[in-house]
């Protein structure tokens, strides 16, 4: 095969498969039904035609046969005048009309056998129309119900992958959520360890350990010295007078007795 003929087989084959893709297979049929009924009525026609044809024929052998009883009359008048070239002449005109009769009755047989096999074949090619009227309705309703069915699938087909889809976007809004909880959950965590301090403070770890033995430190030497001021010492009491109790009472001022308190409530909170 050569090139052009392997492109024109190619080119032919592609026009015939989108063509098979255009192709409505209702309107196919529609269309082949009218095909069909334009042929009936087409020989239809043609008998019509026929028949005007054989009743024209039929009407002239009717006027020739009225000629020849015409004639018939014309040449037993002139015998019984003893005209007998008129006679003759008569009989002459008779037999010419008499041929001819012979041959239209021919052409009229000859018209009746087509008329009657035009008849036939109409009848027959409507009966074929009929037939095929039915099968072109069963055939639409078969091709728009499986066309209805196919409809639905790709329609249920379609609906499956969207549902899919809005699965995995559940899935990943889900995903999302329990990060963002987790998240959450995390940050809550770090706030009470104070981790968010210790992340805004410029000291490193050294400097926070070393800050926190300070502090307690001194918290544990203003403790002791607080310990010692309140207790006096180890040493027993001795038993005091209460007269002298009340002379010492008597020369304590309430001022200094007050500052010094106060005194000691600022340590206290220092």
């Amino acid at each position: 095969m050569g090139i052009l003929s392997r492109t024109s087989y190619v080119i032919r084959s592609k026009i015939n498969s989108l063509l098979n893709r255009a192709e409505d297979p209702t309107e196919t049929l529609d269309y082949s039904y009218e095909q069909m009924r334009d042929q009936l009525q087409q020989v239809k026609r043609g008998i019509a035609d026929l028949t005007t044809q054989k009743k024209r024929l039929e009407m002239q052998k009717k006027r020739l046969e009225e000629n020849v009883e015409k004639h018939n009359e014309q040449a037993r008048t002139a015998v019984q005048q003893d005209r007998e070239d008129l006679a003759r002449r008569a009989l002459e005109k008779k037999k010419t009309k008499m041929n001819q009769i012979e041959d239209l009755e021919r052409q009229v047989s000859e018209l009746q056998s087509q008329q009657d096999r035009l008849i036939e074949q109409k009848d027959e090619l409507q009966n074929r129309i009929e037939e095929f009227r039915t099968k072109k309705e069963t055939m639409k309703a078969r091709y728009e119900a499986a066309e209805a069915s196919s409809t639905v699938s790709e329609a249920m087909t379609a609906t499956g992958e969207e549902f899919e889809d809005v699965g995995r976007a559940i899935e990943r809004a889900e995903e999302q959520t329990e990060d963002m909880e987790a998240r959450a959950a995390a940050l809550d965590e770090l706030h009470e360890t104070g981790a968010f301090e210790d992340v805004i403070s410029d000291k490193d770890q050294i400097d926070r350990e070393l800050e926190e033995i300070s502090t307690d430190s001194g918290v544990e030497a203003e403790l002791e010295t607080l310990k010692s001021e309140v207790g006096g010492g180890a040493e027993p009491e001795e038993e005091v007078d209460e007269s002298e109790i009340e002379e010492l009472e008597a020369e304590v001022d309430d001022d200094e007795i007050d500052a010094e308190l106060e005194e000691l409530q600022e340590e206290e909170n220092a």
